[in-house]
């Protein structure tokens, strides 16, 4: 159905969307990096190029250095790899990685999406993340088996909650769609914040870390936590592109905080796996804890992740303090 006159405006990246034209910058609105433009006819539609946009943010982070490619005397107008180095490199033609980078070319073979994360030299987790923008169908196949999940990830089991509550002495959320925390243990919300008294809507664990003075104070290298947080949702987002809730918190975040704005451009992707951090906790002191994450085979979009400290350490003084703390404010609360 071709849009009437009344058919609403689209923006993205400065880009007024109307009849018969591309459009004009807008002064302060916002790139989600979720859509990109395409003339049909008389009218600008949406379209992704996630795709595009993530080559061209690995092609601009690598050195030709680093893959032996001499310098032919030409200045380069852009950091990192030419689109014909590249070509070369992957073994593709230039006009193929142009149709890419500009969404005109959708998708790609899994031999040519290996040639170019080999040419990239992109690390496991920025492979799974290519070769989710280029699936074929984002209405069908895998995507709609992971849609089609029991809870999308916004509940737990019973039998999960169970879990977290018998877990005393270690921390433990359940991070579901858009990294929002959709269960926790009386340790995990002692560690991080109190997620009951929250809004539903703000429990995001990435809107927490930018957003939320208390919780940004708590780790001791914000902006390496919160570097991470916004590359676990870029991987969110390539499981997810098309999901309403998820452009809301990018843009929301992007007009609120200029790093995250910053870091969201980076294209930077990360799944969560394990690791540590550093926390400057109100009530307990400093704490370095260790963290893993476990998947939760019942929905394909909830993961466990778990804080523990190393044994007989400070930390561990620290976390069972904490523990014995929340649970002495439990009983006073029921009493």
């Amino acid at each position: 159905m071709v849009p009437g006159p009344n058919f609403p405006q689209l923006n993205r990246g400065g880009l007024l969307v109307g009849p018969g034209r591309l459009g004009k910058p807008v002064p302060g609105s916002v790139d989600t990096g979720l859509a990109s433009l395409e003339r049909v006819g008389a009218w600008v539609i949406v379209m992704s190029t996630e795709l595009g946009d993530y080559l061209r943010s690995c092609r601009a982070r690598v050195r030709p250095e680093q893959l032996g490619l001499s310098e032919t005397g030409r200045s380069r107008r852009v950091p990192g790899l030419r689109r014909e180095e590249l070509a070369q490199i992957a073994g593709v033609s230039v006009d193929y990685v142009v149709r890419l980078e500009q969404g005109r070319a959708r998708t790609a073979s899994p031999a040519v999406l290996g040639a170019l994360a080999r040419a990239l030299n992109l690390l496991p987790d920025e492979y799974e993340y290519l070769k989710g923008c280029a699936q074929e169908d984002r209405s069908g196949g895998s995507r709609a088996a992971v849609r089609s999940s029991r809870s999308q990830g916004h509940d737990v089991r019973p039998q999960t909650q169970q879990l977290l509550d018998s877990m005393h002495e270690v921390a433990a959320i359940v991070l579901g769609r858009r990294t929002e925390v959709v269960a926790w243990n009386a340790l995990g919300a002692a560690l991080i914040i109190d997620f009951g008294k929250l809004p539903s809507a703000e429990r995001s664990l990435v809107r927490l870390t930018f957003l939320e003075p208390s919780v940004r104070a708590l780790y001791a290298d914000w902006r390496t936590v919160a570097r991470e947080c916004v590359a676990y949702l870029r991987m969110d987002a390539g499981r997810s592109p098309d999901d309403p809730r998820l452009t809301s918190l990018v843009e929301e975040l992007s007009v609120r905080d200029s790093d995250f704005r910053r870091w969201w451009a980076d294209h930077r992707v990360r799944a969560v796996r394990f690791g540590h951090k550093e926390f400057l906790h109100p009530t307990a002191g400093p704490l370095t804890l260790d963290f893993q994450a476990l998947d939760l085979r019942d929905d394909p979009w909830q993961t466990m992740l778990v804080y523990t400290a190393e044994p007989d350490s400070r930390s561990s003084e620290a976390l069972r303090f904490l523990a014995g703390w929340t649970g002495a404010d439990e009983v006073a609360s029921r009493a």
